[in-house]
């Protein structure tokens, strides 16, 4: 999940603005400018023109910026841009890719914005913005500290290169494709190998798997559940699909295999309108800092929804989350599978209703 907690976003916003109100930075006379990692809030709605773009990977923020009435998407890479704003996440390698798209968008005397929480690393956020551009301005408020610099000649090239390959996909240190800032990007989640080790054979028919990632989960279905027919991902955070596809895919090369998969950039939390065999999930259940039961609930909720009257789900969650009530509430039998390093496997089944 992205690095903001749930009351963060208009203190973020409100300080990022902060040079603009203050009269030091000049809002673009063209109405024009590129928004990366976009929250919608009261200050971005006051101040900024429809005109922006707001590039967003993840479903929920996107969708609220659009129905803000901003243009959601991504700038075409030969774009440029005089103002380009960013509010960095907390995990550094895609912070840094981060900084480097918003100098490459406005290189040739643009300006870069950016704002940082300071309980998520402010300054260091700051110093790898300076280093790249060669020198910043700041101000702080709200306990964040917004930062910009123009992108021109000054801008250290090899090092906006070197970071814009960190976004790339690539194996992460147990052989399967990842990227920075993904959920346990550069490993295994051991609630999700806990899972993953005690999924049955014997599913079977189209089988989603909610709240994807990079796709280690449905990996090994492939691999471990060979009357699985269907296989849907689906996953908020649209970088995650790129490496789902590409892990998917070479699951299906290992295991000899030939089956219909699709990914779905989708918030699972509004729903989905197929139906399925099986549901197999290792739900988020923060944001940032702030543990927030009520997603995996929801992901309960719908996972109750999507499936057919004998479908099962199959979830793993921190053993001291209280999802028990609402299992019980949408599903006649609730089966405890294992209990094991602070996690607990359940198995769902009888959809009631």
């Amino acid at each position: 999940m992205p690095g903001f907690q749930a009351s963060a976003p208009e203190a973020v916003l409100d300080a990022l603005f902060l040079p603009f109100s203050d009269g030091l930075l000049q809002l673009p006379a063209d109405g024009a400018a590129l928004f990366l990692r976009a929250r919608d809030g009261f200050r971005l709605r006051e101040l900024a023109s429809r005109n922006w773009l707001c590039e967003q990977s993840f479903k929920p923020f996107a969708d609220a910026l659009t129905r803000s009435g901003f243009h959601v998407g991504e700038a075409p890479a030969e774009a440029r841009f005089k103002q380009v704003l960013v509010l960095p996440p907390r995990q550094r390698e895609e912070a840094r890719a981060w900084f480097a798209k918003a100098a490459r968008y406005a290189s040739g005397g643009g300006v870069v914005v950016a704002c940082v929480p300071n309980a998520e690393g402010a300054k260091s956020a700051q110093a790898d913005l300076a280093a790249l551009l060669g020198t910043v301005s700041h101000l702080s408020k709200h306990k964040c500290r917004v930062f910009w610099g123009v992108s021109d000649a000054s801008c250290d090239q090899a090092l906006l290169e070197a970071w814009l390959e960190l976004d790339r996909p690539r194996p992460n240190a147990a052989g399967y494709i990842s990227r920075p800032g993904l959920f346990a990007w550069d490993r295994v989640d051991a609630a999700s190998a806990l899972l993953a080790e005690h999924l049955p054979q014997d599913l079977h028919g189209r089988v989603a798997d909610f709240g994807a990632g990079y796709g280690y989960l449905a990996a090994q279905i492939i691999a471990r559940c060979p009357k699985v027919t269907a296989l849907d991902l689906y996953e908020a955070e649209a970088r995650a699909l790129e490496p789902a596809r590409l892990n998917v895919e070479q699951a299906l090369r290992e295991q000899a295999r030939e089956l219909a998969f699709e990914l779905h950039w989708h918030d699972v939390t509004q729903g989905v309108v197929r139906r399925y065999d099986a549901v197999v999930c290792n739900p988020p259940f923060h944001q940032g800092r702030a543990d927030l039961p009520d997603l995996g609930r929801a992901f309960i909720t719908q996972a109750a929804h999507a499936l057919l009257p004998h479908g099962r789900l199959w979830l793993v969650a921190n053993r001291h989350l209280p999802y028990e009530a609402t299992l019980t509430a949408h599903f006649e039998q609730v089966r405890s599978v294992a209990m094991q390093e602070g996690f607990k496997v359940i198995e769902a089944s009888e959809v009631r209703g």
